[in-house]
């Protein structure tokens, strides 16, 4: 890495945004590499599928070097940025209609017991993020095959708290929605899982 790339690691994004309306190919180049992994990741949650993810990442970065400088600055380029990857990721679910999963039916009976302690922790209205109590690689693949078992709608809510970790009011600008909602959704969203759950306990 030069001294311009360690450089430019410390810019915030909005000097980065700025840089990029004015045609700064660098700078958009550096906000891409910022984000890449977590768009990935984020829209590979939402999917379940390695490739559509790639695909969609690549999509959503497209996207925003198109419309880069129609980009108002009323919230953080990271908000407009998921709401992006969101909103690409879902109209893709809904298009495809299509979820890659692993069935729950395909865990062991030693498993009950982390699914188990996984639906106690959802049962906790006040825990932020059941992934805290997946510790373990078992425990990760139960989570996420059973998150993988919902709508697309609850998927998301459920990837942007408890997988990504976003506040409340970071949820509601990406979504465009009401906090109140967002909380009732990830309240719903929570109950599905609980339920799909059970069905892993004996």
């Amino acid at each position: 890495m030069n001294k311009t790339d360690k450089d430019t690691i410390t810019i915030d994004d909005l000097t980065l945004v700025r840089k990029c309306k004015a045609g700064d190919t660098v700078a958009m180049k550096h906000l891409i590499l910022r984000y890449q992994d977590r768009i990935y990741n984020l829209t590979h949650k939402i999917c379940q599928n390695p490739e559509d993810a790639a695909e969609l990442t690549q999509e959503t970065f497209v996207k925003v070097i198109q419309s880069i400088r129609k980009f108002k600055e009323n919230s953080s380029f990271y908000t407009w940025l998921f709401r992006i990857a969101v909103n690409l990721t879902i109209n893709h679910c809904r298009r495809k209609f299509r979820i890659s999963t692993r069935s729950l039916d395909a865990f062991s009976e030693g498993d009950e017991g982390k699914a188990r302690q996984l639906k106690h922790y959802l049962a906790d209205s006040s825990a932020a993020d059941p992934a805290l109590v997946a510790q373990d690689r078992e425990s990760v693949e139960i989570l996420n095959a059973s998150i993988a078992q919902l709508d697309e709608k609850q998927r998301t809510i459920l990837v942007l708290r408890d997988i990504e970790g976003m506040p409340y009011a970071k949820i509601a600008d990406t979504l465009e929605v009401e906090i109140g909602t967002v909380k009732s959704r990830i309240s719903r969203a929570r109950k599905s899982l609980r339920e799909i759950l059970d069905s892993v306990i004996k």
